[in-house]
C-alpha cells in the first residue's frame, strides 16, 4: 500500500470519523461504512452483524460496544431526516474490520489499524495500573515508616514493630507472613508487600492508617494495645473484602513490584529521548 494512501486513510480514521463524548472517543457506524469502502448500508450492517457475535464469544457486553442511535441527515429538498446509525468504540471498529471484506484496500488497512491503536490502547492501560501500584507500594511504606515512630514513640522502642505488621498480616489473610511468601513463592529476605496486588497494598495501607489514628488519638502506650488495636483494624479490612467476594490469600501474586518500577524507570528515560514512541 502507497505512502501517501496509508497517510491519508490514518488522517481519515483519526480526525474525520473519530468523536469524543464526555472524553470518550467513537466512531459512528455510518462514517466508518464509507470509510471501510461499503456504498450500501444493509451489506455494512452485515458485517456489523458478525462483529456482534465476535464480540460475544468474546464475552464482552455487545451494549458496551455497539449503542444504537439516531443520526440527522439532509436531503436534498433542504431538509433533514433521522436515520438509524450506531456508535462504535475502538474495539468494535476493530471487530468490523476483522470481519470485513479483506479485499478491500480499505478494510486490509483498517484491521491493521485498529490492531494496532488497540495494542497501544492496553499497553498504556497497562502501564497505567503498573504506576497505580507502584504508587501505591510506597504510600504502603510511608505509612508503614509513620506506623514504626508512632509505636517508638509511645512505647519507647520500636523493636515491636515487625511483630505487629506480622500479626496484621495474619489477621488479614488468615495465615501468616511467611506462610503467604510460601504460597506467593516470595524470597525470604524480600518483603511480602513487594509481591501483594494493589489492592491488598491499599488494603494495607488502611488498616495501618487507622492504627496510626487510633493509637495517638487514644495514646497507647504498650505494644500489646498497639498489637490488639492493628489486628482488629486488619480484621476490619479483611471482613469487607470477603463481603466483596475478595479472598486475600486466594489472590495470585503480583510481578515484583522492584522490578515493575525499574522497567518505569527505564520507560520513562526512553520517551525522554524519544517522544514520539508512543506513536510508533
Amino acid at each position: 500500500m502507497q505512502k501517501d494512501i496509508i497517510n491519508s486513510l490514518t488522517e481519515n480514521f483519526e480526525a474525520h470519523a473519530q468523536q469524543t463524548d464526555n472524553g470518550i472517543e467513537y466512531w459512528l457506524a455510518r462514517d466508518l461504512q464509507y470509510l471501510l469502502g461499503y456504498t450500501k448500508w444493509d451489506n455494512f450492517l452485515n458485517v456489523v452483524s458478525k462483529a456482534k457475535t465476535a464480540c460475544e464469544i468474546s464475552d464482552h457486553d455487545v451494549a458496551d460496544h455497539f449503542a444504537n442511535v439516531g443520526k440527522m441527515v439532509d436531503l436534498g429538498s433542504g431538509s433533514q431526516r433521522e436515520v438509524d446509525d450506531i456508535m462504535l468504540t475502538r474495539y468494535a471498529c476493530y471487530l468490523i474490520a476483522q470481519n470485513g471484506d479483506s479485499r478491500k484496500q480499505e478494510i486490509a488497512f483498517a484491521q491493521t489499524y485498529f490492531a494496532v491503536q488497540t495494542r497501544k490502547a492496553e499497553l498504556i492501560e497497562q502501564r497505567l495500573l503498573e504506576v497505580e501500584r507502584i504508587s501505591a507500594r510506597k504510600k504502603l511504606s510511608e505509612t508503614e515508616k509513620e506506623l514504626s515512630r508512632v509505636i517508638y514513640e509511645q512505647t519507647g522502642s520500636d523493636r515491636n514493630f515487625a511483630s505487629i505488621r506480622s500479626k496484621g498480616d495474619t489477621a488479614l489473610f488468615g495465615k501468616s507472613t511467611q506462610a503467604m511468601k510460601a504460597h506467593w513463592k516470595v524470597p525470604d529476605s524480600r518483603p511480602l508487600a513487594d509481591f501483594a496486588p494493589t489492592i491488598i497494598l491499599k488494603a494495607k495501607d488502611f488498616a495501618a492508617e487507622i492504627t496510626i489514628f487510633n493509637a495517638q488519638q487514644n495514646q497507647m502506650k504498650t505494644e500489646p494495645e498497639i498489637s490488639s488495636e492493628h489486628i482488629t483494624n486488619n480484621q476490619a479490612v479483611r471482613k469487607t473484602l470477603l463481603e466483596r467476594g475478595i479472598r486475600p490469600e486466594s489472590l495470585p501474586p503480583a510481578e515484583d513490584a522492584k522490578k515493575v518500577e525499574r522497567r518505569l524507570a527505564s520507560d520513562e528515560k526512553k520517551y525522554l529521548k524519544n517522544p514520539d514512541i508512543l506513536e510508533n
